[in-house]
């Protein structure tokens, strides 16, 4: 009988039967794109995301069961909707490649431009605080313009790609970016909506920054836009006045609840002051009962500080600091253009949005009526900022990922071998 000598570096396989190799054990299975690893951007924003929408959930739940007519549940079951459908949505568009995100760029933003105008049509509109900016079907009301926040990043993303060669000239940084972004803008603000509007203007400076775009020319948008917000502030009565109850903390004309606009700035501190440390425990919130307006929406955060204390905050802020890292490591390590200008744009609006909302709560900022992303009642601002966060996740797959597998023994060791997300070539 004869034998096939060994090679020096280990068994090798029967070339003419395909058998596995003699001397010892080999085996690989393959499970499919399903189970190929994914980076830790990836888990690190999922995971961040899914808890922060369960907390925003539980939070709503107290929030709104002092003042519920019905059951107590109600406004929490339809939030819970809302989650239960998004979340899936969120990893849905996560399995999408890039491509796809490129070609849906400009329909997304017409589509989101023509939504955004049934808040004028008469039986449609609804107007809430001064704002006409949501829309009422069937006896449910959605935001158009929390959708046009995404729509506009992808659009900006697409546009300044397509452009990247040619950004060192201020025609076309400005065309059709300065146009686009004033009309996207000027519909939200004829709502008179500043809010979002700041909040959009902000994504429209963020995929301008990571756009890689000169100083200069950053400077000029930046300069329109802080001009645009103080014409827009200047205008308004009603802005106006809150405003000046920012500036003017310690009038005790605020204590009464006809005040106007100091009222709910001032209990929104009251509750913070009331929680202390270790806060007043779940569900025991006192300004929830109909002294803190707003409470399940744009003052969630106070509601957290009454209840949950300064440790509630900070594990708050503690996980919009993690997805904040995650979302910028996505920046920092792709090399698509695109994918960095679309996710600098989804950053800046969410974790943007997030420290306005609480900066709001904490006075630092006068009112602005933004809610906090993934915690604040509202189902479609809900939904759309879990439809970005499947964007974000769907950037993170392209993302190259480090595996434990060995591809051969170099120096009696073994070499880690980096292999993409998806079993392929990264996808564009």
């Amino acid at each position: 009988m004869t034998t096939t000598p060994s090679s020096p570096l280990g068994p090798t396989a029967d070339t003419d039967t395909g058998s596995a190799p003699r001397g010892g054990f080999a085996a690989r299975v393959s499970l499919g794109r399903v189970f190929a690893p994914v980076p830790s951007e990836f888990l690190l924003l999922a995971s961040t995301a899914l808890i922060l929408t369960g907390f925003g959930l539980v939070m709503v739940l107290s929030a709104t069961m002092a003042t519920a007519n019905a059951s107590p549940f109600d406004t929490f079951l339809k939030q819970a909707v809302f989650a239960a459908v998004a979340i899936p949505l969120m990893f849905v568009a996560s399995r999408m490649p890039v491509r796809f995100w490129k070609r849906i760029a400009w329909p997304a933003l017409i589509a989101g431009l023509l939504l955004q105008l049934l808040v004028f049509v008469p039986g449609l509109g609804v107007h809430n605080d001064g704002n006409t900016n949501w829309i009422s079907i069937a006896g449910f009301q959605a935001q158009p313009s929390e959708f046009l926040k995404l729509s506009l990043a992808l659009w900006l993303g697409f546009v300044l790609y397509r452009k990247r060669t040619l950004l060192t000239k201020w025609q076309h940084v400005f065309i059709p970016v300065v146009p686009v972004g004033a009309l996207v803008i000027g519909t939200i603000m004829a709502g008179h909506d500043l809010g979002t509007a700041m909040i959009v203007m902000s994504i429209l400076l963020g995929c301008l920054f990571f756009s890689g775009v000169k100083l200069r020319l950053f400077l000029l948008p930046l300069i329109g836009v802080v001009a645009a917000a103080a014409v827009f502030a200047v205008t308004s009565p009603n802005r106006m006045a809150r405003i000046m109850s920012f500036l003017n903390v310690d009038s005790t004309d605020c204590y009464f609840a006809d005040a106007g606009s100091c009222y709910q700035p001032l209990h929104g501190i009251w509750a913070l002051a009331s929680g202390g440390i270790f806060g007043l425990g779940l569900g025991n919130s006192r300004e929830k009962y109909q002294w803190l307006p707003a409470a399940a929406n744009d003052y969630i955060f106070a509601i957290v500080g009454e209840e949950l204390g300064l440790i509630g905050c900070a594990v708050v802020l503690a996980l919009f600091a993690l997805f904040a890292v995650g979302a910028f490591h996505v920046i920092r390590k792709t090399d698509d253009p695109f994918v960095r200008i679309v996710s600098g744009g989804i950053t800046i609006w969410i974790v943007g949005q997030a420290l306005v909302n609480i900066g709001v709560v904490l006075r630092v900022f006068p009112v602005l009526g933004v809610p906090l992303p993934f915690m604040s009642q509202g189902g479609t601002s809900l939904m759309s900022v879990l439809l970005a966060c499947g964007v974000l996740l769907s950037f993170a797959r392209t993302l190259p990922v480090r595996s434990p597998l060995a591809v051969a023994p170099v120096g009696g060791r073994v070499a880690p071998r980096v292999e993409p997300a998806r079993a392929g070539a990264v996808r564009r």
